[in-house]
């Protein structure tokens, strides 16, 4: 049985977010590179674990499999606590996964219909298409406006000292679809956070990988 944990991947994907949290607890991985934009020998081994090729896709040492990044980074928390993803106090470590949890329900979701809203309704043509994309990216802006209200006091963090899981996974999502520029006029706050997050050292030469043009 390996030691290592594997990780599904792809840069520039979610998988930043649990890649970011291996390294946060010390936990030996490999990544394969496989999605399905990116066909060849990493993608059909990814389809062989995990039929719906998701990524990120975690096998674990013992050979189980996870899919779902909120679940990924939750069950890294629980199952490695010295590794800081959630916080120890009960209260504390519920309200961090209730942020997890929000951002894969809502921010998650919205930015697959972003990507691809022929996935999701009718768009018939390019002016359809636009205005679909246009709906989906304002509610998702103002989803990122209600996970900063509920979100908790950052101290410089979420998880307080360090960054933590919901500290990594916002600022990973947050990425994606103007939400950073969204963030920076309508939640500054949190908008300094995740950059926060962007620049921690622990991290950063993963996030220059994962986005060299932002680096």
């Amino acid at each position: 049985m390996s030691e290592q944990h594997t990780l599904y991947g792809a840069n520039g994907s979610g998988s930043a977010a649990v890649e970011a949290a291996l390294l946060r607890c010390g936990l030996p991985y490999r990544v394969v590179e496989g999605a399905t934009w990116e066909p060849g020998p990493g993608y059909e081994e990814l389809k062989r674990v995990n039929p719906l090729a998701q990524v990120p896709t975690l096998v674990l040492p013992d050979g189980t499999v996870l899919s779902e990044s909120a679940a990924i980074l939750i069950h890294l928390g629980l199952a490695h606590p010295d590794g800081g993803l959630l916080p120890a106090e009960p209260s504390a470590r519920a309200q961090a996964i209730r942020g997890l949890v929000f951002i894969a329900a809502n921010c998650y979701a919205l930015i697959g219909v972003n990507d691809y809203p022929e996935r999701y309704a009718d768009v018939p043509d390019e002016a359809a298409r636009k205005r679909s994309i246009a709906v989906a990216r304002a509610r998702l802006h103002l989803l990122w406006e209600h996970f900063a209200d509920l979100a908790p006091k950052a101290d410089p963090f979420f998880a307080g000292a360090e960054p933590g899981a919901l500290d990594i996974l916002a600022a990973v999502v947050s990425r994606w679809s103007g939400a950073r520029k969204h963030l920076k006029a309508a939640r500054p706050a949190c908008h300094a956070l995740v950059e926060r997050v962007d620049a921690h050292p622990q991290f950063a030469p993963l996030w220059a990988r994962h986005w060299p043009k932002a680096a």
